[in-house]
């Protein structure tokens, strides 16, 4: 489809560089480009690629826009809090480029829609945190024959890859098994420098008009390690497996499988005994007020700590209950009443059943943790 006179003035400096061109930037408003994600990397993606003039973008996302999500997810604003992200990202891409079309769907990416979902596009960006979208849409692109642009950030730190199995590695030749559930904590649990998102969403779209151009090295092949804090960038060569299982020289995975199962997340059930170790906010509050002697310890991390407290909370981040070394504890007694509490209820949940191998027998878990609090008793704990 050849260019139109609008066209011609918008992308104008495209036009100018003999890499793009009038050729180069026809095959970017044909190219369609799927984002897995509008939060941090896919924000920057999708302004940028509609910038830049892709001619379709795919947005998934199953999300609400919350306000803690404007830190990094620019796309989004104040006036979309509340929101459907894949909506708020329509919005504020048609404000910025009314030709695209944009599609969107509102749903969480599974092995039932992800290879209809994925065979009209082009490239596949993962803008993503957890491991199962990683290894699903990963999967997806090998057996479809698709480059799959990698993007990861925690805290200060990010990386970005282009896997494409038909020239090079998949991810998992990089990642064959993924990490024991918890031990990577997302950004929700370990935070992340607003800005960093930024960049290495960046890095993505940058490889997804090379890719579209077939101009210029790509990051096939490549790990591209990034560190804000101390401004580096390094680089990992990554090579094929030959034994890799899905696209090795005799590959097992034929088909997609279950990748939460694959990743070791499986859904927590409440079991009886759980239900007689916890205890809900309003009976806390209750034995606040009614001076009952009994400990109320936080096990979150100090970070945590200084954003919101519950009044008369004693600081033991779970790290030191696990560690089980009875001078970390604060002069926690066996023989008193200890009730404990987190941000949502799952890290009191382990730090009861680290007490309890130390011997430690009155204990409670406060369901729902500080969340529930702010909603449910003190709205001036703020939500974080």
């Amino acid at each position: 489809m050849a260019l139109t006179t609008d066209q011609i003035n918008r992308y104008s400096r495209h036009l100018l560089l003999p890499e793009v061109g009038v050729e180069g930037q026809e095959k970017i408003c044909n190219a369609k480009v799927l984002l897995i994600g509008t939060g941090g990397l896919g924000s920057p993606l999708a302004l940028y690629l509609a910038a830049a003039g892709v001619g379709t973008l795919g947005l998934i996302d199953f999300d609400v826009v919350d306000l803690s999500n404007l830190q990094r997810q620019v796309i989004h604003g104040e006036s979309t809090v509340g929101k459907l992200k894949v909506d708020s990202a329509k919005e504020r891409i048609a404000d910025m480029n009314s030709s695209i079309d944009v599609k969107t769907y509102n749903l969480r990416l599974s092995s039932e829609n992800v290879m209809d979902l994925f065979k009209d596009y082009d490239i596949i960006i993962d803008g993503t945190d957890n491991f199962p979208t990683r290894y699903l849409a990963s999967d997806a692109c090998v057996l479809l024959k698709k480059p799959y642009i990698y993007g990861c950030i925690l805290r200060f730190e990010g990386q970005a890859s282009v896997f494409d199995s038909r020239v090079g590695p998949c991810y998992r030749c990089l990642y064959p098994e993924p990490p024991p559930p918890g031990l990577v904590p997302s950004c929700a649990e370990g935070g992340v420098l607003g800005i960093l998102p930024g960049i290495v969403g960046l890095l993505q779209a940058n490889e997804a008009v090379k890719l579209i151009l077939g101009k210029g090295d790509t990051l096939v092949g490549r790990l591209l390690l990034f560190d804000a804090l101390a401004m580096k960038f390094r680089e990992m060569k990554l090579q094929k497996d030959k034994d890799c299982p899905i696209c090795g020289d005799n590959p097992t995975i034929k088909e997609l499988i279950d990748y939460e199962e694959f990743c070791g997340i499986v859904p927590v059930q409440a079991s009886p005994e759980d239900d007689e170790i916890e205890i809900g906010v309003e009976q806390v509050k209750q034995m606040l007020d009614n001076k009952q002697e009994f400990r109320l310890i936080d096990v979150r991390e100090p970070t945590e700590y200084d954003i919101c407290k519950i009044g008369g909370a004693i600081l033991i981040p779970l790290g030191d209950i696990e560690a089980k070394d009875p001078s970390k504890l604060n002069g926690l007694r066996p023989d008193e009443e200890i009730v404990l509490h987190c941000k949502a209820g799952v890290r009191s949940m382990k730090a009861v059943k680290a007490l309890q191998e130390m011997g430690f027998k009155n204990l409670k878990s406060m369901r729902g943790g500080i969340n529930e609090w702010s909603e449910k008793i003190d709205s001036s704990v703020p939500l974080y």
